[in-house]
């Protein structure tokens, strides 16, 4: 009988012993699996980070577009006022060189000709040099008044 125990308690640590085995295998698969899932979760944060400093970068390039434009905006405002000054000037320049007569016509820049194609216009320069007095005549007097702005007094001009 004590052999029948002695080999029922040797069967029973096989046993045990292989259950130990099979569970020291299953611990080991559990820690592979937990370095797998561990490493994962490193590569997906990797990623994270990586996306986050794209988008960052992309923040960025947005920020500078929308300084651009808004540069850009300025830059076709100035034009604008720009041009119209010019669109201003030129018309006064037009008024202004109404006064001229050339080849008999007395609006020299409104003329009928070719639509396509810029004119010249030829002016003698003797036309619109000014008068000179003649060599050897005295210039004209000229007439002093008395005012109070000849005399020093400088409160109004």
């Amino acid at each position: 009988e004590i052999k029948s125990l002695i080999g029922a308690s040797v069967e029973k640590v096989e046993v045990g012993t292989t259950l130990v085995d099979e569970a020291g295998q299953s611990m080991e698969g559990i820690v592979n699996q937990v370095r797998r899932v561990s490493s994962l979760i490193s590569e997906i944060s990797s990623a994270s980070m990586e996306q986050s400093s794209g988008i960052s970068q992309v923040g960025d390039a947005v920020n500078q577009l929308d300084q651009v434009t808004q540069q850009n905006a300025a830059l076709v405002e100035q034009s604008a006022a720009a041009a119209d000054s010019l669109k201003n000037q030129s018309q006064r320049l037009a008024e202004l060189m109404s006064v001229f007569k050339i080849d008999g016509r007395s609006d020299p820049l409104n003329h009928v000709g070719a639509a396509s194609t810029p004119t010249r216009l030829a002016v003698k320069a003797s036309a619109l040099a000014p008068k000179r007095p003649a060599m050897g005549s005295k210039p004209p007097a000229l007439s002093v008044a008395s005012s109070k702005a000849e005399q020093g007094d400088w409160a109004s001009f």
